[in-house]
């Protein structure tokens, strides 16, 4: 009796949400990790909105940051964590593409994080002007701490990188940069942290953060030699196509993920976080224009 109850109550939710044009929703996770960690740090996540709104909910982990950001302009793809520069392709692809109504709130009450470049201890380099001749590595075109922001902000410091560097390959995404330094296959690259708290420990939450807690590399054996000027939290968007109830229900499960399931909040965010907060007007205004220079360039 409990059972067909439940079965009632899943096809009633499932009718409602189908009257909205809705018959499943799709999560897209940005490369980084691999694909199996990525859909496990996002199970509890997909199964609270797929509750919420009585359809099928899935998660997609494409291979690079591109496969989701081209879901979304698509029309496959519902929700994401992108990064700003992500967003900002997007925007400037399609403004009226998706909606961004959120970010993450760092613990401390900051809405921001860091690029960071960093090398092996055993490397003896202690700064970014001694990493000079060696090779460095970013994580994929469309990341903000992987690439945009280190590029810009080292190309202003020391000009032609590819001059400046023996090699400036792109590694494929945080955790491959991360984890192609410490086993010596780049001499030096960059991921991104919140700098808070223990570096021993990857800080608070960030790529660092997540390798770390994997137990894919030892923070320990890595230093720390140069950090970017704070980068705005990429934000929660969401396809702004689908139905208003829909948006209404997955942006209000998410807007209060960190106060009604902390721990999936945290799995989410790959660390700790404070709240998910409104997006303020402006907000990646200049990382938007960093990506329309960026892309000017090419």
């Amino acid at each position: 009796m409990k059972k067909l109850l439940a079965a009632l109550i899943a096809t009633t939710c499932m009718t409602s949400a189908h009257a909205e044009g809705i018959t499943e929703f799709n999560i897209g996770i940005l490369g980084g990790e691999n694909a199996q960690d990525r859909i496990t740090s996002n199970e509890c996540y997909r199964a609270a909105i797929e509750k919420e709104i009585g359809v099928p909910v899935k998660v997609f982990t494409p291979a690079d940051y591109d496969g989701v950001i081209q879901g979304l302009l698509g029309g496959t793809l519902d929700v994401a964590f992108l990064g700003a520069s992500a967003y900002a392709k997007i925007t400037l692809t399609d403004a009226a593409a998706v909606e961004a109504p959120l970010t993450a709130m760092n613990v401390d009450g900051t809405t921001g994080y860091y690029s960071i470049g960093f090398t092996r201890k055993d490397t003896g380099i202690t700064s970014i002007e001694e990493a000079k001749g060696k090779i460095f590595a970013f994580g994929e075109p469309n990341s903000t701490s992987g690439f945009l922001v280190p590029a810009s902000e080292l190309t202003a410091m020391h000009g032609d990188l590819k001059a400046f560097f023996k090699d400036v390959p792109f590694s494929g995404g945080h955790e491959q940069t991360i984890v192609g330094v410490a086993n010596g296959t780049y001499d030096a690259g960059v991921s991104f942290g919140d700098g808070i708290g223990d570096w021993a420990e990857g800080y608070t939450s960030g790529g660092f953060h997540k390798a770390a807690e994997a137990g894919l590399v030892d923070m320990n054996t890595l230093v720390e030699i140069w950090r970017s000027k704070l980068i705005p939290n990429g934000p929660f968007v969401i396809r702004a196509a689908l139905p208003q109830d829909v948006k209404d229900k997955v942006v209000k499960l998410t807007d209060t993920l960190a106060e009604v399931d902390h721990a999936c909040a945290m799995s989410v965010n790959g660390g700790d976080l404070k709240d998910y907060v409104p997006v303020e007007a402006g907000f990646y205004d200049g990382i938007v224009e960093a990506r329309k220079f960026q892309d000017a360039q090419k």
